[in-house]
């Protein structure tokens, strides 16, 4: 196996590299763009975790409202 071999061998699987990751990327692509995140206003499971930590944090206190700010 002479260098020119090696070298092509090397660049060759780049190459394959390059396509395989590139079609991924695109597929990625069309699934983010058929399938949207969707934002959701209220998760239970985050506000029960939000209030009891804050419960655990302020001993005796009341929580009545969580919001985000942006």
């Amino acid at each position: 196996m002479g260098g020119s071999d090696l070298l092509f061998v090397c660049g060759s699987a780049f190459l394959a590299v390059f396509v395989i990751l590139s079609l991924l990327a695109l597929g990625m692509r069309l699934i983010i763009i058929v399938f949207p995140h969707r934002e959701t206003m209220s998760d239970p499971a985050v506000y029960a975790a939000i209030s009891t930590v804050i419960s655990n944090v302020y001993k005796g206190m009341k929580i009545s409202k969580i919001e985000e700010i942006k």
